[in-house]
């Protein structure tokens, strides 16, 4: 006796019919008795809490001069940087992104996924059934019908309706709610992951060109020590030692210059993966010397108790935390029995009986059932510690990410005022290296060191113009770290849609999204650290 009944045949003629007030009479009671245990508002399994996490009151570099302790601006820190040409690139990336892309359909999947839920707290059931057959009597004997073929017309409906009286149903609209935000949660971390890469790939790309140019400026400087060397040689006053030793050094230098290449054309490639375009174009955006981009000379990362509201993922991991609670109430429900509403009415009429609206011709039944699965507890049971397992398991990885985000806060801080620190030193010793070759090329042409002088000098003056080229790129790598470990950025979709124009359109094509709401799904912003307990309402009765 299920509350998801088949369909059956149209109800044949009853023996006996009643009024509409009879129908009432026997069929109010089991009505009434429904509301009844709908109202009751019962709800088995557990109530979702926030778990708690292990958060430092501030971050280990605070009070130090790389430090701001203003307000953070999160929704557009690259603008920071003052690089027309990087917020360029992050619009276009936003707008192409594949990877962003197939986020932003995983929402609108889940959207519609919570509409099934939702969909599942009213009477699972409606049927019609219609059903025409034609008939011949075959004729013998003295007594011949009228007519020996006549037409049967069945006409029925039946409704089925298992009641939430356990509240199974709205635990699995909490849990589709739950998933869904968590999409939402996780379309944010794909775009707060995909900035901070396009970000992080144009700063390689341009440290790699100021590389590039400091190989190409001590080539010239490296050719030039060689025709002095060469003309010494020459002239018979040094051996032809030096010149091989200038060689020697011109052609490593040369060397780096093919493998630089290499490595812009690999980041070029990368960045237009990420901005979802063939490489090409992006040569003439990345055309001209803007240079590495200059960081502020502090940060504002807020406090860490901000990961909790902010970061995606942590936010996230609440939310499939939050999904999995309410599977124990949707398991626990198994475990109790379940209640339901049937009910059918039908007609039957043909071309020789009575009409179809004779009062003769209408049927109908409703009434209670009840189903209780009291032969299979141990398997019931365990699924109930399932899913509690499983919850556990989510509560512990929503640890794991609060301590995992504060980690790459804390790198992020540190790379970006060691970097700082780092170039300072570095700009010092390019300075006293410059000095040191001149120096070194000028006593070698007067004959008073060894030509090693000049090549120790050139060496050590092409190394700290590279090292400075790379601390100069770490400090807005790490600026850009720290950002993205606190979930900056991801402000940019706020009153936009999660899927293009073109995408929606393609959808359409195929499917009856109803109403545009159902493509462009305006998910509610992520809660705060005061949201707590069930994620959504049940519908109210």
């Amino acid at each position: 006796m299920g509350g998801r009944s088949s369909l059956a045949s149209p109800v044949a003629r009853p023996r006996r019919t009643r009024s509409r007030a009879g129908l009432w009479r026997a069929g109010g009671v089991p009505i009434a008795w429904a509301f009844a245990l709908l109202s009751s508002g019962c709800m088995i399994g557990p109530d979702f809490k926030r778990p708690s996490a292990q958060v430092a009151d501030d971050w280990m570099e605070a009070g130090s001069t790389t430090m701001d302790s203003g307000r953070a601006q999160y929704r557009d820190w690259w603008s920071s940087l003052k690089d027309p040409v990087l917020s360029k690139l992050i619009d276009l990336a936003y707008e192409q992104n594949l990877t962003l892309l197939a986020a932003g359909v995983r929402v609108l999947e889940a959207r519609a996924q919570l509409g099934v839920a939702i969909g599942e707290f009213y009477p699972q059931q409606q049927q019609l059934g219609a059903t025409a057959s034609y008939s011949r009597i075959p004729v013998s004997g003295p007594y011949v019908p009228v007519s020996n073929t006549f037409w049967q017309l069945a006409f029925g409906a039946q409704v089925g309706w298992e009641l939430d009286v356990w509240g199974k149903v709205r635990r699995g609209i909490e849990s589709a709610s739950g998933a869904f935000l968590a999409s939402v949660a996780a379309y944010d971390d794909v775009l707060v992951t995909l900035i901070g890469d396009v970000a992080s790939t144009y700063v390689k790309i341009r440290t790699i060109d100021v590389q590039l140019d400091i190989a190409r400026e001590n080539v010239l400087r490296q050719r030039q020590a060689l025709a002095i060397a060469r003309a010494r040689f020459e002239g018979g006053v040094v051996t032809r030692r030096d010149v091989y030793q200038a060689e020697n050094v011109l052609g490593a230098t040369e060397a780096t210059i093919p493998q630089l290449s290499i490595e812009r054309r690999k980041a070029t490639n990368a960045l237009s993966v990420l901005l979802g375009m063939p490489p090409a174009p992006l040569d003439d955006l990345l055309a001209g010397k803007s240079g590495i981009p200059v960081a502020p000379a502090s940060l504002a990362v807020g406090i860490p108790a901000d990961l909790l509201r902010r970061r995606p993922d942590v936010r996230q991991a609440e939310l499939k935390a939050a999904a999995q609670s309410a599977q124990i109430g949707l398991a626990k429900g198994a475990l109790f029995p379940s209640f339901s509403l049937a009910g059918n009415i039908g007609t039957l009429s043909s071309d020789v009986g009575q009409s179809s609206l004779g009062s003769g011709s209408l049927g109908y039944s409703a009434g209670p059932g009840i189903q209780w699965n009291i032969l299979n507890y141990g398997q019931l049971t365990n699924n109930v510690r399932v899913q509690d397992a499983r919850l556990q398991g989510l509560l512990v990885d929503y640890q794991k990410a609060v301590l995992k985000a504060q980690q790459e806060v804390e790198n992020g801080i540190t790379e970006f005022g060691q970097s700082r620190s780092e170039a300072a030193f570095l700009q010092t010793s390019v300075v006293a290296a410059t000095g040191a070759f001149q120096i070194a090329l000028l006593q070698y042409k007067e004959g008073t060191v060894d030509f090693t002088v000049v090549l120790n000098a050139e060496e050590n003056l092409y190394k700290a113009q590279n090292s400075l080229a790379i601390a100069q790129g770490n400090i807005p790598l790490g600026l850009i770290k720290a950002y993205r470990a606190m979930g900056g950025g991801w402000e940019l979709r706020n009153g936009r849609d999660f899927v293009p124009l073109a995408t929606r359109e393609e959808m359409a094509t195929r499917t009856d999204w109803g109403t545009p709401d159902l493509l462009r799904p305006q998910a509610p912003g992520l809660p705060g650290p005061e949201d707590v307990g069930p994620l959504v309402r049940p519908p109210a009765w």
